[in-house]
């Protein structure tokens, strides 16, 4: 296995800290997946797009990773509350639908998505319904330990005692006294001890439809127990990293720390990674708020936001040149020049095809590529990754020119250093190849145009010549005019 001084910012501890695995060679991630009771929108994209290039330069440094995301099909009330609607449910309501029509629906439409994206699946996704016993499993336990109390058929974390052993908090630095004396008195209706104390399994109201039976009620699982239960069955009790949104630090993943903690004794997670969400219009995406662009919108361009559609490749180069834990504003004028920054780059790529070789290298490729990996050492930064990339273009472009040179060896090297960035780490589609039939007939035609081109100036018919070239144009490819002939380029009209 390569040997890389990967670094890590742990939101536990505050500090980015050297990875080092639990078992040498081996990773166990788990990251939260989607609740999948509507399509996935581009703010969800970017914390899973986050974290498929943390799974891929994992794999890419040589570790053999288990990556787990769950599916959130089990409905649980909104925000873990004591009332509000499960969202599976309502949905289910107003479309007139089974609740796992739903799921289904939107489980697809999210395995699409991510597809779209050249996003790898997870090593396991399993289900929040297919891990009931498990939960009420954990729930027993955490009972047994005397964490945790029944009343009515329903059961809750008791937040007081446990911060009495423990640290409740210490993840999102919230103090429990402080939480405490900013919290208003409970409602006569709550069954809760105090304000803090959350859900572990709900009875389920006569209407609640999704539904299981328990030594306490038939009912169903609170929000945060379907993430303790299924990370430790398929991670163990400690694992190494666990990631999701920067929204879920508090309540979701402080609880999902006090309950194995409660239930194991240690503490669940070593690396605890938040990525940090999509903007729109300056303001949070979000399915409630409804102030969100769906995929499909962006890459049709079916939308009223953006001045015309982006494909998911140039989608994702965006989003990977702002960090993971940096917000990220979506606009159209950013992914305009995103497109001609990702244009750009493919442009070279493929030029490394055609370059020639001398004895000497103009460029030290070694220290180059050592600089991409320290990039992507740090925290995953693939900002300054990308930036490492774009001095390859200018060196690539300076070689075509004449101006730099390179020899056979430090080619083969520069040209499987850009290989594994762009298409293994940061998982990029190199657009011009993405049909290849296709691309091969645009090549054919393009080319005839061109040799009628070269016999009309060789004529001196200039207009026929000027014709052809300007209708190409409009048709997003442009000609270049060089000492070799005549060569073509996509490009994307705005």
């Amino acid at each position: 296995m390569k040997q890389h001084d990967l670094h890590i910012y742990n939101s536990l501890t505050k500090t980015k800290e050297k990875f080092t695995p639990i078992h040498e060679g081996a990773v166990g991630m788990y990251v939260c997946g989607p609740t999948v009771y509507s399509n996935v929108h581009l703010g969800n994209c970017r914390t899973f797009l986050s974290f498929d290039l943390v799974f891929r330069y994992l794999k890419h440094l040589g570790y053999k990773v288990r990556y787990v995301r769950n599916i959130t099909d089990a409905g649980h009330l909104e925000n873990d509350g004591e009332s509000g609607e499960d969202p599976i449910l309502r949905k289910a309501r107003i479309e007139q639908l089974e609740p796992m029509e739903v799921v289904q629906r939107y489980t697809v439409d999210f395995h699409t998505t991510m597809a779209k994206f050249n996003a790898h699946p997870p090593s396991i996704e399993p289900t929040a319904t297919g891990h009931i016993i498990e939960q009420i499993q954990i729930v027993e336990k955490i009972i047994e330990e005397g964490f945790a109390y029944e009343t009515n058929g329903s059961v809750y974390f008791d937040v007081l005692k446990f911060n009495k052993t423990y640290e409740y908090g210490k993840l999102s630095g919230r103090n429990l006294e402080d939480m405490i004396a900013n919290t208003r008195e409970l409602s006569a209706q709550t069954d809760k001890k105090n304000p803090q104390d959350f859900a572990l399994w709900k009875k389920a109201e006569p209407q609640h439809i999704m539904r299981w039976p328990s030594p306490w009620s038939d009912g169903f699982p609170g929000w945060h127990l379907e993430c303790t239960a299924m990370s430790t069955k398929y991670l163990g009790d400690n694992f190494d990293i666990h990631g999701g949104g920067m929204d879920l630090k508090f309540p979701h993943h402080e609880c999902e720390i006090a309950q194995a903690e409660a239930c194991n004794h240690i503490s669940p997670v070593n690396y605890w990674m938040h990525a940090n969400m999509l903007t729109l219009n300056g303001k949070k995406m979000s399915k409630s708020t409804g102030n969100f662009i769906l995929p499909d919108n962006m890459f049709t361009g079916e939308n009223d936001i953006l001045s015309k559609p982006f494909s998911p490749t140039v989608t994702k180069f965006f989003m990977y040149q702002a960090h993971y834990r940096s917000i990220l504003d979506f606009s159209s004028e950013a992914l305009e020049a995103s497109e001609k920054g990702f244009n750009r780059l493919m442009d070279a790529y493929r030029m490394l095809d055609n370059t020639e070789t001398s004895e000497k290298t103009s460029l030290d490729i070694t220290s180059w590529r050592k600089s991409c990996y320290d990039a992507m050492n740090d925290d995953f930064n693939s900002p300054i990754l990308i930036a490492h990339l774009f001095e390859a273009v200018k060196f690539i472009n300076a070689l075509k020119e004449g101006k730099e040179t390179i020899s056979t060896e430090e080619l083969k090297l520069l040209k499987q250093t850009m290989h594994d960035f762009l298409f293994d780490v940061l998982g990029l589609q190199n657009v011009a190849g993405e049909n290849s039939q296709d691309g091969e007939k645009l090549t054919g035609a393009v080319e005839l145009l061109i040799e009628l081109r070269n016999q009309a100036r060789a004529n001196k018919d200039f207009a026929t010549s000027d014709k052809i070239r300007d209708q190409l144009a409009e048709k997003g490819i442009q000609l270049k005019d060089g000492k070799e002939g005549t060569t073509f380029q996509l490009f994307n009209n705005v």
